[in-house]
C-alpha cells in the first residue's frame, strides 16, 4: 500500500488494509476461488493446458496431489457452501479425475485414482 504522497505505508497500515479487504469476501468466495486455482493447475498438469507446448506442462504426480486436495477440499466444504456452489465444484473435481486417468499410461483402477477414496469411484 502507498500513501498519497508516494511514501509506502506502515507495515500495520498495510496488514491492517488486507485484513479488512480479505474480511469482506464471503467464505463461499474464498473456497470457489481456491477450488478454482487448484482445478486450473491441475488441468495443466494433467496437460490440458492451451497451446502446442501443453505436453511439456505435463506431470501426473504433481496433478495427482491437486486433485487429491480439491477433493479434499470440495468434500469439507460442500455442506456449507450450498449444493449449486458444491454441483459445480464437483462436476469439475470429476472432469479432471477422468482426465487425469486418460492421460495416465498405466491408469489406476476404477475407485483408486487421485481424491477417489473421497468422492468415490469415477468411471
Amino acid at each position: 500500500m502507498t500513501l498519497p504522497h508516494g511514501d509506502p505505508a506502515p507495515p500495520d497500515e498495510s496488514v491492517a488494509g488486507a485484513t479488512r479487504d480479505i474480511a469482506e469476501v464471503p467464505a463461499v468466495e474464498v473456497i470457489t476461488t481456491s477450488a478454482v486455482h487448484l482445478m486450473s493447475a491441475a488441468a495443466v498438469k494433467c496437460g490440458l493446458s492451451e497451446g502446442s507446448d501443453a505436453e511439456t506442462f505435463k506431470d501426473l504426480d504433481e496433478a495427482r496431489k491437486l486433485i487429491q486436495a480439491l477433493a479434499g477440499l470440495v468434500t469439507a466444504a460442500a455442506p456449507d457452501i450450498g449444493s449449486q456452489h458444491a454441483r459445480s465444484l464437483r462436476d469439475g473435481l470429476r472432469s479432471l479425475q477422468l482426465a487425469f486417468r486418460e492421460a495416465s499410461a498405466y491408469p489406476d483402477p476404477i475407485g483408486q485414482g487421485p481424491g477417489e477414496d473421497l468422492t468415490g469411484p469415477v468411471r
